[in-house]
């Protein structure tokens, strides 16, 4: 699931370790978050899931979210933007380009037609309703 590059290798935690002051990172080339790095809070009801995901930085059109059963699969894409004008040069620039992804699998199924998200804030708010009729019973042992 995790196909992201990590640009980050021995040498460069060495060298950063060792001597931080000669270690110069290049203007490009921040390792992309990690699906770790998008925080989930989960809460639930006796109808439905409340999701709050932290997506900072994403426009709402670059954030996807599918439902299939009870798996819940959040995933985003970042762009790089430099924007430089004539009186000024950039030195250095935290900004990149890629895809993050996170899913994630909830007791119980949930309806996609019911379901709704909103993005506010750099904060994705999903509520999902629980399916009817998906509600675990006990067996009794005979």
């Amino acid at each position: 699931m995790n196909a992201l590059i990590n640009r980050n290798s021995l040498f460069d935690d060495f060298f950063r370790d060792m001597a931080p002051s000669f270690y110069v990172r290049p203007l490009h080339g921040d390792p992309l978050p990690s699906p770790a790095s998008i925080k989930v809070d989960v809460k639930e009801t006796d109808k439905d899931y409340s999701v709050h995901a932290e997506i900072p930085g994403v426009n709402k059109e670059d954030i996807h979210v599918s439902i299939d059963g009870n798996i819940v699969t959040l995933s985003a894409e970042v762009k790089q933007q430099d924007a430089q004008s004539k009186d000024e040069k950039t030195l250095r620039s935290e900004r990149y380009y890629g895809s993050v992804s996170r899913s994630f699998q909830l007791p119980s199924d949930i309806d996609q037609n019911k379901s709704k998200a909103r993005y506010e804030n750099g904060v994705l708010l999903l509520t999902l309703p629980k399916k009817a009729g998906g509600t675990a019973q006990r067996l009794t042992i005979e």
